[in-house]
């Protein structure tokens, strides 16, 4: 599993710690809503019974006999079966409330007779039910029960309940939106910043703005910092390369020059040596300088600038033959490219155009899929379908392939390939030679 594998989404474990945590904020909220409930709910079932035996101890008679000066069946202790009962107990003698009719309250345990005020009990009632039971003793033995059922405290926690619930429920929808909406607010600098990273690898950028949240800031301006390394290096690595092909190519071409001489080489073995040290020098060349130019693929050249200006030049230079040069390259539309290496292919097409023209020159350009295909035409001699294959052979040099036609062609087509692209040449429907130079878009 590869580390980007085992990191995950950030996004994913961002909302996932949240959801996370909003569910357990909500669990314990509402465990701890439910028990306060719950004492709230008994406490105020313990004062109405507390209150009830208040009643009971204080509508006592005096004397042996065991007897109530009033009526206290309020409701709902007088409804029979309802679980709100009292009951006063002296020895054999028993009061009993209308609910609890001839039964009694089974009490099995009952606080200490010294207790000033009611206390919990533990029983039953009449048919075994659990009851909420608080219990009196008094110090004359008199013992004053009072009770209420279960349901009057389970009730209005089970609707309690279900409204707190529906309540937490609407409240973590709520949340776990913000925790979205949060996410993706935070996150959206990075995913910015990755915009700005496409649009400095496309062309359309030549550095990360400086402006940035706090947090983003030392990243952008560590990328920015690697940008102008890799700028540097590939300046120099550049001009290494040009250094290296100036001193090798032309020794190399002086000494062909002079084996060529009649008598210098006879049996031609010293010339075909220099041809393939040649050969392999220009490999290594274009290898080195293919390794330079991988950092190009961030350059973006506009071409309706280059070309009209190359135009308005050519045109001046040959201005004895009335050459004219029409542009037809739409705004806007570049290529992944060197503005020297552009300036330097299109001057070779060109100026061979207009060379060879009787007079007139079209350049036109178009977007091909990824590529830009820039066309350039004359209404010259052209070239023969033997002199176009053999243009189109690789591994020759083009100009002399073709004496008098094709000035420059070598280095335009090794210019072109170096960037992924080609050169390509045909017959143009003004009658002479079509150029088609393409490079990546």
């Amino acid at each position: 599993m590869t580390a980007l594998g085992q990191i995950g989404s950030l996004r994913r474990r961002l909302l996932l710690g949240a959801l996370a945590l909003i569910a357990t904020a909500l669990v314990v909220a509402g465990l701890a809503i439910g028990l306060i409930l719950a004492r709230f709910v008994r406490g105020q079932i313990d004062q109405r019974l507390d209150a009830q035996i208040v009643s009971l101890v204080s509508g006592l008679e005096p004397g042996p006999t065991l007897r109530l000066s009033r009526d206290l069946d309020a409701p709902p202790f007088d409804r029979p079966g309802s679980g709100w009962t009292w009951q006063v107990t002296r020895g054999s003698a028993r009061l009993g409330s209308g609910s609890l009719g001839t039964r009694a309250l089974a009490v099995t345990s009952a606080p200490a007779a010294d207790d000033d005020r009611p206390r919990p009990a533990e029983g039953a009632g009449p048919r075994g039910e659990a009851l909420i039971l608080r219990v009196l003793a008094l110090p004359d033995g008199t013992v004053v029960t009072a009770s209420a059922p279960r349901a009057a405290l389970y009730g209005p926690l089970r609707e309690a309940g279900l409204a707190l619930t529906a309540s937490l429920g609407v409240l973590g929808l709520c949340l776990a939106a913000g925790a979205v909406a949060q996410v993706r607010l935070g996150l959206r600098p990075l995913d910015r910043l990755r915009q700005e990273l496409e649009a400095v690898r496309a062309g359309r950028r030549e550095r990360v703005p400086d402006p940035q949240p706090a947090e983003v800031r030392p990243l952008a301006a560590e990328i920015n910092a690697l940008l102008d390394q890799n700028a540097a290096q590939l300046a120099q690595a550049r001009t290494h390369v040009a250094n290296l092909a100036h001193g090798l190519k032309t020794p190399l071409a002086t000494l062909s020059l002079a084996l060529s001489e009649p008598g210098r080489d006879p049996d031609g073995r010293l010339s075909q040596l220099v041809a393939h040290l040649d050969r392999g020098v220009r490999h290594h060349l274009r290898r080195a300088r293919s390794a330079a130019l991988t950092g190009a693929a961030r350059i973006r050249t506009e071409l309706a600038g280059p070309v009209a200006d190359l135009a308005g030049a050519l045109e001046r230079l040959h201005a004895e033959k009335g050459v004219r040069v029409t542009c037809a390259v739409p705004p806007g539309l570049a290529a992944a490219c060197d503005p020297q290496d552009l300036d330097e292919m299109l001057g070779n097409l060109v100026d061979n155009a207009c060379t060879w023209c009787r007079r007139e020159v079209r350049v036109s350009a178009e977007g091909s899929g990824s590529d830009v295909v820039v066309a350039i035409e004359d209404d010259g001699p052209g070239l023969g379908p033997e002199a176009l294959a053999a243009v189109a052979q690789r591994g020759r040099r083009l100009d002399e392939r073709v004496p008098g036609h094709g000035f420059g062609l070598a280095i335009t087509t090794e210019l072109a390939e170096l960037y992924g692209g080609g050169l390509a040449l045909d017959r143009s429907a003004m009658g002479g030679l079509r150029a088609r130079l393409r490079l990546p878009g």
